[in-house]
């Protein structure tokens, strides 16, 4: 009995649409959407976050997504850094943040409200709504403290750092009190300016903000 042949057309519609899922496959393989599966941890902070005066690649969030990946947290981190950043401004664009819903945000601002000798209050009703906003989305938060230089006062320096103290603790965060704690006693760790790390003092930030972290963190993504 002779062997029938398929037709010609059918031949080549079956490869055409074998090529179609091949490519389909390959497209899905390379969608951003794919990748979104891990975790976002948001780093949301100012000029600390964004790594100002840093070569690219050199912030403590560049640092962190190492430590995270050598340690085998599959948590993708976005830098939200934004350089001279009040809290008023980053109650102004947290809506930014919420709507990539993450799994953490670091939250660190408030260094430029204390250098530009802003109203406590103000600093303090800001970071309160942004924490309040954060948990009421399901997010989970670390805040990240930091100080003022001495020649601002005991007394102004104090209730400053009772802002994040009292808020860490009304919120119920995880909580660093002093971002630079590890690095404000290590040649090398500040730039020349007096205020902003270096890429070795990007690190230790970052080695300090993991440990602080490391409760919020899950393997099993």
């Amino acid at each position: 009995m002779p062997m029938v042949r398929a037709p010609p057309s059918y031949t080549i519609f079956v490869d055409v649409r074998r090529a179609l899922l091949v490519s389909l496959c390959l497209l899905l393989l390379s969608c951003p959407l794919l990748a979104a599966v891990r975790p976002l941890l948001v780093c949301y902070g100012d000029s600390i976050t964004a790594g100002y005066g840093l070569p690219y690649g050199q912030s403590y969030p560049d640092d962190l997504q190492k430590l995270l990946n050598a340690q085998g947290y599959r948590y993708q981190i976005r830098n939200m850094g934004t350089s001279g950043a009040t809290t008023k401004d980053a109650v102004a664009n947290l809506r930014s943040v919420l709507d990539l819903h993450p799994a953490i945000v670091i939250v660190e601002f408030g260094g430029n409200d204390g250098l530009r000798g802003l109203p406590l209050d103000q600093t303090r009703r800001n970071l309160d709504q942004i924490l309040t906003s954060l948990q009421s989305a399901h997010i989970q938060v670390l805040l990240a403290g930091i100080t003022l230089p001495p020649n601002y006062g005991p007394d102004y320096i104090r209730s400053f750092d009772h802002i994040f103290r009292d808020l860490a603790a009304k919120h119920h965060v995880a909580f660093v009190p002093m971002i630079y704690k590890n690095l404000i006693h290590i040649p090398g760790t500040i730039q020349s300016d007096g205020i902003h790390p270096t890429a070795k003092g990007s690190r230790i930030i970052a080695t300090t903000l993991l440990s602080a972290l490391k409760p919020l963190l899950r393997k099993d993504q």
